[in-house]
């Protein structure tokens, strides 16, 4: 059953509406059930409606929830995908107008640091802090449509100019990166009317889903999609908007009134995860903030238990308190150990949680971990794969030249690159050609030879017919496996390493299976999409979660432990600093909201900062929930050696129980 206002959330459909979600208040299903409605009802067909979010798991879980909804029949062709699967799909189409060639690359963070890295001077590039501030500037004008020009907002001296020298760098590559992907289908759009009127008959209805996540160019995408007609529904929440670092702007849902004068607005207040007073906490706190559209969660849940808040005498103290507290609970709870998180403003803090977690010997996982594409030999084979689908990338030249090395050193790379620079052409075909006769010995001439060789022949064979086995086959060609051997440790290391690049192997031909009108050059994007836009590890289900409060946006959890409720840490010394909390403060909203069931807050009184230990306060935003809510504990030290004992007890009972 659907509430009052999710219904009309729902049934309108006549014009662009802006639903206001609050946590937890069912706006994915308002989404999948106006698909249905729009399809059994109102007559669309599937492949008329386009259903945008920000993660490729979001995405995933809504078209999971669509599926027993509509019969196969009425939902095929139904876009439900992320703003940059939607951009890599129209730049595709249109690659040529912005001057890409086929088989174009994208470049993930690492890629786009290491062009950086060559234009920057030793020690710049050196500088991890300067390299990132750059990569984030980039990032920040092409989030704001700003081509690379002499005069740009923002930034240090001479900002402008690295930028404009990346920025040809990707284009002599064949290559855009991550930001690309919403920038250049924007510029498409806007510059050509044929191309921008042919896709805004495509997109008939359009649904975004987080729509306070979005920043410029994803604003003025959506825009350009709709036209005229402005057939949409943004569903977003101004409270839990908490990713301006990466260029999010929460105004856009104020700028849809202004662009968009007859905008319904519907408000979704009612909470279906929450009890009331973990909500009446959410509510006072966020109040503290200036809002265009007010809104008061509420539930039917029940009040529930009030929420605690412990004061501990140090970080060691404060994980030592937690975590005795969570076992205890468990035990006289009987619940698992998936339904506890606890979350922290920074990543530096999970560390003493897990050492204290590991002494008990309770399982845990963090989210937002490595990620399984960074690891060095996936990295390596993606470099052998994106240069048989791009040669002009040379980034992926460099890399798959070196692994393994052929006997082709620093000084033979910089002659083929002088040599490549004079010829206008890519590295790869530079590195057979006759001209370098002259410039580079007989073996590393000889070297780069069979190199290209043994790329093109199994290019060859892929392009007459794709098989997993000669993916196989192009590793063996340059002698990968033995050289992993040489790299690990051990053999049971090198085999992992190996199993790992198998694995990816298989999945390619699966991909390639499932469409068969895929090129290589497809997956291999959507692979590299799923990486940039999924950083996490889903590990094993039963363990206790270590998040960060900003990873944990879109989660929730029974029981949740929110730590390190202090002055300079939550809120961030930076944004006191700069006097921004209002980010801060959506920020711990968001912790408080990912609570099912209990909340138990924690502060230090002391924590090591640089070496040192200060004194620390508690925080603001303690002051502004509801003390009728609260249950605080200073435990003395009697008190805590006693509840330490308490623990320890049911600890020793629970593995009596399972011996």
């Amino acid at each position: 059953m659907l509430n009052p206002e999710q219904v009309r959330a729902v049934r309108y459909i006549d014009g662009p509406m802006l639903v206001i979600a609050g946590a937890g208040s069912g706006k994915t299903r308002v989404i999948t059930q106006k698909i249905v409605h729009l399809i059994e009802t109102c007559g669309y067909k599937a492949n008329q409606i386009f259903a945008v979010t920000f993660t490729n798991k979001a995405a995933n879980e809504m078209a999971a929830r669509i599926a027993p909804l509509l019969p196969k029949d009425k939902r095929r062709g139904l876009k439900v995908s992320t703003f940059h699967t939607l951009g890599l799909k129209l730049l595709k189409k249109h690659a040529a107008v912005c001057g890409l060639k086929p088989g174009f690359s994208i470049f993930d963070s690492e890629d786009s640091s290491a062009i950086l890295k060559s234009l920057l001077s030793v020690n710049e590039a050196q500088d991890k802090a300067f390299l990132s501030r750059c990569q984030a500037q980039i990032s920040r004008w092409k989030n704001d449509l700003l081509a690379p020009s002499s005069s740009l907002p923002g930034g240090e001296p001479n900002d402008a100019e690295i930028y404009k020298a990346y920025q040809e760098t990707l284009e002599a590559y064949n290559a855009v990166d991550f930001d690309d992907l919403i920038r250049l289908p924007v510029m498409i759009l806007q510059q050509h009317a044929d191309i921008r009127e042919k896709w805004q008959q495509t997109v008939r209805y359009l649904m975004v889903d987080e729509y306070q996540d979005s920043n410029i160019a994803q604003y003025q995408l959506v825009k350009l999609l709709v036209g005229v007609d402005a057939r949409f529904m943004v569903v977003g929440d101004d409270d839990q908007s908490i990713y301006a670092w990466r260029g999010a702007r929460p105004e856009n849902l104020e700028q849809l009134q202004i662009d968009y004068p007859n905008l319904q607005v519907v408000k979704l207040e009612q909470n279906y995860r929450s009890t009331t007073r973990i909500l009446h906490a959410a509510n006072d706190l966020i109040a503290n903030n200036p809002h265009v559209y007010q809104k008061a969660l509420w539930s039917e849940h029940g009040a529930g238990e009030l929420i605690r808040v412990l004061a501990c005498r140090d970080e060691n103290d404060e994980a030592s308190q937690v975590v005795m507290d969570l076992i205890s609970h468990k035990l006289r709870k009987g619940t698992a150990f998936g339904d506890y998180a606890i979350l922290y403003r920074g990543n530096h803090q999970s560390r003493i949680f897990e050492k204290m977690l590991r002494a008990q010997g309770v399982n845990y996982r963090i989210s937002g971990g490595e990620s399984w594409f960074s690891k060095s030999e996936i990295r390596d084979v993606f470099a052998y794969l994106k240069l048989l689908c791009n040669p002009h990338d040379d980034a992926s030249f460099l890399r798959a030249i070196n692994a393994p090395k052929r006997g082709v050193g620093i000084v033979s790379i910089d002659a083929l690159r002088t040599y490549a620079m004079t010829r206008e052409t890519s590295l790869y075909h530079a590195c057979d050609e006759l001209g370098l006769t002259d410039k580079l010995h007989d073996a590393a001439r000889e070297a780069l030879f069979q190199f290209k060789a043994k790329l093109h022949h199994r290019n060859q064979q892929l392009a007459e017919t794709f098989s997993v086995e000669t993916l196989k086959q192009l590793v063996d060609d340059h002698g990968y496996e033995a050289y992993i051997h040489e790299q690990s440790e051990t053999p049971a290391k090198a085999a992992r390493r190996m199993e790992n690049v198998w694995e990816l192997f298989d999945w390619i031909g699966r991909l390639m299976e499932k469409d068969k009108g895929q090129t290589l050059a497809d997956v291999i994007n959507k692979l590299i999409l799923i990486d940039v836009l999924e950083q996490s590890d889903e590990g094993d289900k039963d363990s206790v979660q270590l998040l960060t409060l900003h990873a944990s946006k879109g989660l929730e959890y029974p029981y949740v432990y929110l730590v390190g409720l202090e002055e300079e840490l939550l809120p961030h010394r930076t944004s006191i600093e700069n006097d921004d909390i209002e980010e801060e403060r959506r920020l711990c909203y968001v912790g408080i909201t990912r609570a099912q069931k209990e909340l138990c807050i924690t502060y230090a009184k002391h924590r090591r900062r640089g070496g040192e230990v200060t004194e620390c306060l508690p925080s603001r935003f303690l002051e502004e929930l509801p003390e009728t809510e609260l249950e605080w504990f200073g435990l003395g030290e009697v008190n805590e050696v006693k509840s330490k004992a308490i623990a320890k007890d049911h600890l020793s009972h629970l593995k009596s129980m399972l011996a």
